[in-house]
């Protein structure tokens, strides 16, 4: 696509049939996923602190917040399809984070078992998009002004 804008290339994510389908699942499952393990950060934040140290990361109660954040936050706009690809990027970081740090590093199997998952599905949306289903669509399909042909 060398001559198409960047309106187009953004809107040649899936629209229609089995990948726009798949995205909208990614998101909502994935959402889902990160929303309850970031809530579990403030929750039980003594427990992820304390684990968190024994992952031997630097300052440990304000990185649980901010990873609270980025999965509540970064939940959030997957969710609704907003920014998709770059909350996915995001939490794909925190994904490969979980892996190496506390299932590679400490042998954790949740992070062994259950991490790889939400980071396939990140790796899918960054490739593909929200999808139909998303805001990012509806945004583009309205055409913001800085998007629009010259």
């Amino acid at each position: 696509m060398p001559n198409s804008s960047l309106r187009d290339r953004m809107l040649a994510t899936p629209g229609s049939g089995r990948a726009a389908t798949a995205a909208a699942m990614a998101r909502v499952v994935a959402s889902a996923v990160f929303v309850a393990f970031g809530i579990g950060k403030f929750t039980s934040h003594g427990t992820e602190v304390a684990s968190f140290r024994d992952y031997g990361l630097p300052r440990p109660d304000a990185f649980v917040y901010a990873i609270g954040v980025l999965e509540i936050g970064g939940g959030l706009l997957l969710l609704a399809g907003l920014l998709t690809r770059l909350a996915a990027l995001a939490l794909s970081g925190d994904m490969v984070g979980a892996i190496a740090v506390s299932g590679i590093g400490q042998g954790e199997g949740i992070s062994l078992t259950l991490a790889p998952a939400p980071l396939l599905a990140m790796l899918f949306l960054i490739r593909t998009g929200g999808g139909r289903w998303s805001a990012d669509r509806a945004l583009l399909e309205r055409g913001p002004r800085y998007l629009r042909e010259p």
